[in-house]
């Protein structure tokens, strides 16, 4: 997700810093994003100038500290609190004073981000979508503490990248995700029960609701760790049964088949 963001932000002119742990993982970011970028080139929807000026806008890093140089940060780390939060109070230490940090979780708490800092204020969420370069909404998540001015700066900032938003209160799974995720756990449901079969599942939505894709490959795409992951938090928080995790999804993740970036989910990727 990461990579999507810093794509779409040097499409636009933004100078990028992208981030990660270590100079693999980072450089691997960079090899996909130059491979995603020429594929557009082959297709001609972009030229090879077009992708050399975007790749010349994007440096990598590893250090934290590399972030006291931006303006606006947004986090695409794994869906971990804990994680989120000691990034936040990193950022916290090293970032110039008006600086709007932001989370680009589906449904984690962006107020307890907020308060592993001094400034919550200026935290604030903004949750792209996947593929970040072809879907058109943002989610803007505003706690009880993020200001007015963080707010239309993170709004001003998404715009600015060609995408639509809206504004979410805080709460597990936002909007988006708490819409979301009761139908892919209910597709799933229809499948364990053996009410339907998987592409008769993906088809009905995509022939009847006029979707992009059906319940199942959309899954599939988010990665099924994700999804349980997400599930799981949201009963926890609501202990509501639409939130329960199917079974079925319980052992595909148990068994490694996360999805499309494991090579099986739902569907063989291999």
């Amino acid at each position: 997700m990461g990579r999507g963001i810093a794509q779409v932000a040097a499409n636009v002119g933004y100078d990028v810093i992208l981030n990660d742990v270590s100079d693999d993982l980072v450089h691997q970011s960079v090899e996909k994003l130059q491979r995603d970028l020429t594929r557009l080139v082959e297709k001609g929807k972009v030229t090879p100038e077009g992708r050399d000026q975007l790749l010349s806008r994007v440096r990598t890093s590893t250090e934290l500290g590399d972030m006291a140089a931006a303006d606006i940060v947004v986090e695409a780390i794994y869906e971990d609190l804990e994680a989120k939060k000691r990034v936040f109070a990193r950022l916290d230490e090293v970032c110039p004073e008006g600086v709007v940090l932001a989370s680009n979780s589906s449904s984690l708490s962006i107020l307890d981000m907020a308060m592993a800092t001094k400034r919550p204020e200026n935290v604030v969420g903004i949750h792209f979508f996947n593929p970040v370069p072809l879907m058109q909404g943002v989610e803007l998540v505003c706690t009880i503490m993020t200001s007015f001015h963080t707010l239309e700066a993170a709004r001003q900032f998404s715009e600015s990248l060609g995408k639509k938003t809206w504004v979410a209160k805080d709460a597990p799974g936002f909007l988006s995700t708490r819409l979301m995720i009761p139908y892919l756990l209910d597709a799933i449901r229809l499948l364990e029960s053996g009410f339907a079969k998987k592409e008769d599942i993906d088809s009905c939505c995509v022939l009847s609701f006029n979707y992009p894709m059906g319940p199942l490959t959309l899954s599939d795409l988010i990665g099924l760790d994700v999804l349980l992951n997400i599930a799981n938090g949201m009963y926890a928080s609501f202990k509501d049964p639409r939130f329960a995790a199917p079974i079925l999804l319980e052992k595909m993740v148990r068994a490694g088949q996360l999805g499309r970036k494991a090579g099986k989910g739902f569907y063989d990727y291999s």
